[in-house]
């Protein structure tokens, strides 16, 4: 299965994460769940950076959805290049698509996944528009 990136889509940060031993599961490759974990670092990295940081009783990001197409198996020792790219903003949302490659294979996708975020008013439960800064960094 093969997922393609949306056209408008705009790289907003790259990191690398160490494969621990202990990602590894009982069949020697790296555990389905922690794609998705890998994903969640890369993701909070970049809306830390930006002014994302959750405030229970303000404003802030939650994941309204999450998917992960696994392509090729990872395995210790090596380590993780994540490439967050963000798209479709819309009044409260926004697209992250995040690619898994490791660092001794350039250009080799690993996996490829992402997820909406919408923007919530924490106490009220309920979404608001996003920030004027989040915005100017997804258009």
């Amino acid at each position: 299965m093969r997922f393609d990136l949306p056209d408008a889509k705009k790289l907003t940060h790259e990191m690398i994460i160490p494969i621990r031993w202990g990602d590894m599961d009982a069949m020697g490759h790296v555990n389905n769940t922690l794609y998705f974990r890998y994903m969640e670092i890369v993701r909070l990295e970049w809306l830390y950076a930006v002014g994302g940081k959750v405030t229970p009783t303000g404003h802030g990001p939650v994941i309204v959805n999450a998917f992960c197409n696994f392509i090729k198996q990872l395995a210790f020792p090596g380590d993780v290049l994540a490439k967050h790219f963000v798209a479709n903003a819309g009044r409260s949302s926004f697209d992250t698509f995040i690619t898994l490659e490791r660092t001794d294979a350039p250009g080799v996708i690993y996996a490829t996944g992402g997820a909406k975020t919408v923007w919530i008013d924490f106490p009220n439960g309920r979404s608001v528009p996003l920030p004027d800064a989040v915005r100017t960094l997804i258009e």
